[in-house]
């Protein structure tokens, strides 16, 4: 049976339900969404059910039950072939459960754990409602709105052999990037933007983009642009998307900054939310080690010399700076990651990470979401963080997709007692544990040894100029690290 995809659904009155005096699909006029006081039904006076962090929208309108496979899903063929030339075979069960409801052209409000698949759940949606449409330039269809580049990038490489399959633009427009080569992608008519608030805004202020062709919206980790202090611009830019556009927002936690856009942008939305701890991962390790000042740098730069990849966070840029300059100088393959390094260092960075080439990525939060690897099962914290979302999130980077994986955090008597509290908000039991130097407990628990002391430097990748003629820009020779003596080569060329 041939199907046709489109984006229309019924336009829908400020009550939620549709509208037949209005007709169908995106040409219709609707009232924008607002979030001031409503008389009568609208989104202040929706009825609520009291669960996780704030009160969740009940939804009136009965969902679709989940799916048990791709192939029950009405998506376009070539979305249903990359899935199988992808390996993706069995849908998470965020999948299953909000895609035949995103399919059908409903709000979704999503909760997971952050790997728990939230990219293909929205992703897969967006694009194959925007299956067999052209964007005019500087006019999307489709809008992805993320917190951080790093996530932005992640995102736009999860979806890319997707969009292709069904001859869909997508493009990346975030900070620290030329501008006028996003500016230049959104003229050549991309349907789908994978953006960063304020870059966005930049290039509308420029007159580069418009947003009111965009039918579907997806706001990915809400919560973490709210902390961010983007609240403001999402706001500015979601009240410039189609007001009878569908919307679909994801995230591994929901705060009660987030209630304002679901209150005020999501119509009757289908629910799915995980526990409120959105991180008590059963394939997860957690562990507290008590250390004393004294000996807490050289547990450090033990654990970082262990075989296999992990990310170690701190609390500052330089100490994060600090902690690397010390592990390649005791034979610890490390880079650092924050957010005072521009973006094509953080960039390489990450691939290095990724491909084996550096097996230790010291950061700040900036790397506590939007950063995917494979087989990274060791997360540190060598600074706690001061809030359990925040632990769960940098605890979010192992443990992925149903792998195992094991975080740890470093804590001395001073921080006892409030690391206790953080674990208990969080729900979570962890396993305490007193640790020196040196000790077998501490190599048990983390597979920490004693650093080979052969100073590493790693280099950067050096661009090959292209002969004359060739046809190509030029080709990258591989990343390659040098060091300054003989010695033991931890974790080179794994590949991720």
């Amino acid at each position: 049976m041939n199907r046709t995809y489109t984006n229309d659904r019924p336009a829908r009155s400020r009550d939620g339900r549709a509208d037949a005096s209005r007709g169908g699909g995106y040409g219709a006029k609707a009232p924008r969404r607002t979030g001031g006081p409503v008389r009568s039904g609208g989104y202040g006076r929706r009825p609520a059910a009291v669960q996780g962090e704030f009160a969740l929208p009940r939804t009136v309108t009965p969902a679709l039950p989940a799916v048990e496979g791709f192939a029950e899903l009405d998506m376009p063929g070539q979305l249903l072939a990359e899935l199988g030339r992808q390996g993706v075979t069995v849908p998470f069960p965020i999948q299953a459960a909000t895609l035949p409801n995103s399919l059908a052209g409903r709000d979704v409000l999503g909760r997971g754990r952050t790997g728990s698949g939230k990219t293909l759940a929205f992703g897969l949606a967006l694009l194959a409602r925007t299956a067999g449409q052209r964007a005019e330039p500087r006019q999307p269809l489709g809008l992805i709105l993320v917190p951080t580049r790093e996530l932005a990038q992640q995102v736009t490489d999860a979806l890319t052999p997707y969009a292709r399959s069904v001859r869909l633009r997508l493009t990346t427009v975030v900070g620290g990037m030329s501008i006028g080569r996003q500016a230049g992608a959104l003229r050549g008519g991309a349907e789908v933007v994978v953006a960063t608030p304020g870059r966005l805004k930049d290039l509308i202020d420029r007159g580069e983009c418009r947003l009111n062709h965009v039918g579907i919206t997806v706001l990915d980790e809400a919560d973490q642009m709210a902390d961010m202090g983007f609240m403001p611009q999402v706001t500015a830019l979601l009240d410039q998307v189609r007001p009878e556009g569908q919307r679909l927002l994801f995230s591994a936690t929901l705060d009660r900054n987030v209630d304002l856009l679901v209150r005020r942008y999501l119509t009757d939305p289908v629910v799915h939310s995980v526990d409120p701890s959105a991180g008590a991962v059963t394939t997860m390790e957690h562990h507290v080690l008590h250390v004393h000042g004294a000996d807490k740098h050289a547990a450090t730069t033990e654990i970082a010399a262990r075989d296999g990849r992990v990310i170690m966070f701190l609390d500052t840029k330089h100490a994060v700076d600090r902690l690397t300059r010390d592990l390649l100088g005791s034979g610890v393959r490390a880079a650092a990651l924050h957010g005072g390094k521009s973006q094509s260092q953080r960039t390489r960075t990450l691939a290095q990470f990724k491909t084996g080439h550096v097996t230790v990525l010291v950061a700040t939060n900036v790397a506590a979401r939007g950063i995917h690897v494979d087989d990274l099962d060791l997360v540190v914290n060598v600074d706690p963080p001061t809030d359990h979302k925040d632990y769960l999130h940098r605890g979010g980077r192992t443990a992925r997709a149903g792998e195992s994986g094991s975080v740890v955090t470093l804590v001395m008597p001073n921080q006892r007692r409030s690391m206790a509290r953080l674990m208990s908000d969080a729900k979570i039991r962890p396993q305490t544990t007193q640790v020196r130097a040196g000790d077998e407990a501490l190599s048990r628990i983390t597979g920490a040894q004693a650093p080979s002391g052969i100073p590493v430097v790693i280099t950067a990748p050096v661009v090959e100029r292209p002969k004359r003629g060739a046809a190509s820009r030029g080709r990258r020779r591989p990343a390659s690290a040098t060091r300054r003596a003989p010695g033991r080569q931890s974790g080179l060329g794994a590949v991720a």
